[in-house]
């Protein structure tokens, strides 16, 4: 059986796969520090950052780590190694054989989650990225060593094959986010713990989260970026522009509405996540 046929056999059956060291320890080391030091730029008020990313001093901070040290959304767009890793052909090459077509790049990000930092509530990625036809994939790569002390990622096996669901609100004292899914019945998450430089692929419907960070000192960062398959009609709009693995820029039509959730049970979720987001 050759690798690219476990791969997907794997894939199938389970929603998800780890590719262990695809990245080097080095690199991660590297992408760490580098990132490191746009949070540490950032809090500078005329830092060329502040307009991409702008964290909160500790003394504004009352105590939330996450303030401090909040998600960096869409970095490649304003930086060039982003855009590397987002792009990098090993990632591309994983994708290829889980899509069975071109991948396309649509978001990346950067989670710093330190010490006393909330973890993300249950959820399922194409509830964001509302992907037609079929899903996105994440490729989650662990920047630093994950384990249950400093937030490890939790999957639900077998959950990318149940629809995307229309959560509900998540308890703020242990999520960022302010929505939640159940897990359904006969299911069960499971923890990865992973090594700088592994990446998990999963599937958009794959149900998975995080709980707080509990460790006195130790970050658990994660470069994560989602991909689309070529054959994408539409998906939210604010994903665009998507990018091909030679960095040529495409975009597709908008999903419009409100998705799973209906349009007031999404003005809701909204609602709430506006009132967190404003503290």
């Amino acid at each position: 059986m050759t690798d690219s046929t476990m791969l997907a056999t794997d894939w199938a059956q389970n929603g998800f796969v780890v590719c262990r060291g695809l990245f080097s320890a080095d690199e991660m080391t590297r992408l760490r520090a580098h990132f490191m030091a746009i949070h540490d730029d950032a809090l500078n008020s005329e830092s060329t950052f502040r307009s991409h990313y702008a964290p909160r001093s500790l003394e504004e901070c009352n105590g939330d780590a996450l303030k401090h040290f909040p998600r960096i959304m869409m970095p490649h767009r304003f930086d060039e190694t982003s855009l590397q890793y987002l792009l990098d052909q090993r990632v591309g090459d994983v994708l290829k054989v889980l899509f069975e077509e071109e991948p396309l790049a649509a978001q990346s990000m950067f989670y710093f989650k330190p010490p006393g930092g909330r973890g993300q509530a249950l959820h399922q990625d194409n509830f964001y990225l509302r992907v037609k036809p079929g899903t996105c994939i994440a490729a989650w790569a662990a920047v630093d060593d994950t384990d249950l002390e400093n937030g490890s990622l939790f999957v639900v096996p077998g959950s990318q094959n149940i629809e995307v669901l229309c959560p509900h609100p998540a308890d703020p004292n242990k999520s960022f986010s302010v929505e939640e899914v159940d897990i359904p019945d006969g299911m069960a998450p499971v923890e990865m713990r992973m090594k700088a430089g592994d990446v998990l692929f999963f599937n958009g419907s794959l149900i998975h989260g995080s709980y707080p960070n509990i460790s006195v000192s130790r970050f658990r960062r994660a470069f994560i970026c989602h991909y689309v398959p070529q054959n994408t009609v539409a998906m939210s709009a604010g994903y665009y522009p998507l990018h091909d693995f030679d960095g040529n820029q495409f975009t597709r039509e908008n999903a419009e509405g409100g998705g799973v959730c209906g349009t007031e049970d999404l003005e809701l979720l909204n609602a709430a996540r506006e009132k967190m987001f404003a503290g």
